[in-house]
């Protein structure tokens, strides 16, 4: 079954372009998954306690066939590659990518729960998803 699902990219340290560019192009070659439409990339205040610099946001569209924790965990192996460290919640991060949206599902486990529950509180994400399903409808 294909879901149209909605992946949050975010970058805050080294090249941020760059690390944005370089993940939806890692996404896109996921196999069974293709981006169908994307958001502008906007800088973004970052969300938390942590002081730190600012972001670069998207959102895209994708088409897949994978699972949720499927494709949870090829984004978390894209966010390894480009040098994504856990080390403090909430902190600078080279890559961060979220599964925010799974279009008419929804799913919930011990690591991931969709929609996201954060996404009424991030503005950026609504605002960026509006643009996104602008772009599909068009």
């Amino acid at each position: 079954m294909r879901d149209l699902v909605y992946i949050a990219l975010g970058s805050n340290v080294g090249d941020r372009s760059a690390t944005i560019a370089q993940a939806r192009s890692a996404i896109d070659a996921i196999d069974t998954t293709r981006i169908v439409a994307e958001s502008m990339v906007e800088e973004t205040t970052p969300v938390g306690p942590v002081k730190q610099n600012q972001f670069l946001n998207q959102m895209i569209a994708v088409e897949t066939d994978l699972t949720p924790r499927q494709l949870l965990s090829k984004l978390q192996e894209i966010e390894t590659a480009a040098g994504r460290e856990r080390t403090v919640r909430w902190g600078p991060r080279t890559l961060d990518l979220d599964i925010v949206k799974i279009e008419g599902r929804e799913f919930s486990d011990d690591a991931l729960q969709i929609p996201h529950p954060e996404l009424q509180n991030r503005d950026f994400w609504l605002r960026e998803m509006a643009q996104v399903r602008a772009a599909l409808d068009e």
